[in-house]
């Protein structure tokens, strides 16, 4: 247990090493860990994750400090800064389906080295990649994802690492759990006594390296839609 991200993180990060880091869009993103590689300076960084946040939040922050170098995500439209520093030559890109890039980061936690899939068939994704076929149709070979760090947000931990999700923010970050060859979680809720109900255990502690509990923050919103209001005694 550590007092906090900057202390899970001593002497775990470095250039030019790959992190995989949990999140769909600002939903369940370790937003203390992101920050405290930020602070650590690391550079050159290789980032597995579906996608890369947004201007100044999120992994934004490592794009406007100029630390990542590949990023490997299968959606990056929400980022002006992105997209400017891939058309500059500064940030190379590998798009990833994203059924395919949850099943790389699976198979690297399972131990798995790469596996046949359709999906990419034919297109620019599937380029330089090879190719077989099974049962009369062709498949593309996908390597596994192993990363040096991952980087994990929870709802629930107990003190053995056993984690728990909250709805939708569970996304990527069991897959991140295990496919990491340090991985550090951070926990918005702490149990001090006991252990989690295993039946409720999504990632258990055997994954989980390093674990701190995440600051109060306010948790940022992508796009926030709503429906107009209807006017009075009209129906909606």
């Amino acid at each position: 247990m550590f007092d906090d991200a900057r202390d899970a993180l001593a002497g775990a990060l470095r250039d030019g090493m790959t992190l995989a880091v949990g999140g769909f869009g600002l939903c369940g993103i370790p937003s203390d860990l992101i920050e405290a590689v930020r602070d650590s300076g690391a550079r050159e960084l290789t980032v597995v994750s579906n996608n890369m946040g947004v201007d100044g939040i999120g992994l934004g922050l490592l794009l406007e400090n100029h630390q990542v170098r590949k990023v490997i995500a299968s959606y990056v439209g929400e980022n002006k800064l992105f997209a400017r520093q891939y058309l500059d030559g500064e940030v190379e890109v590998e798009f990833t389906p994203q059924g395919t890039l949850a099943e790389r980061m699976r198979a690297g936690g399972a131990g798995i080295a790469a596996f046949y899939t359709r999906t990419g068939v034919g297109t620019p994704v599937a380029e330089g990649k090879p190719h077989e076929e099974f049962d009369g149709r062709v498949h593309v070979l996908e390597r596994a994802i192993v990363a040096d760090v991952a980087l994990v947000h929870a709802h629930t931990a107990d003190r053995a690492g056993n984690l728990v999700y909250r709805y939708t923010a569970r996304n990527f970050n069991p897959l991140v759990a295990t496919c990491g060859q340090l991985t550090v979680a951070e926990t918005e809720i702490l149990l001090e006594d006991g252990y989690l109900d295993p039946d409720r255990v999504i990632t258990p502690g055997v994954y989980v390296n390093r674990l701190t509990v995440a600051r109060p923050r306010v948790k940022e919103i992508e796009k926030r839609t709503v429906r107009p209001r209807p006017a009075a005694g009209t129906e909606a």
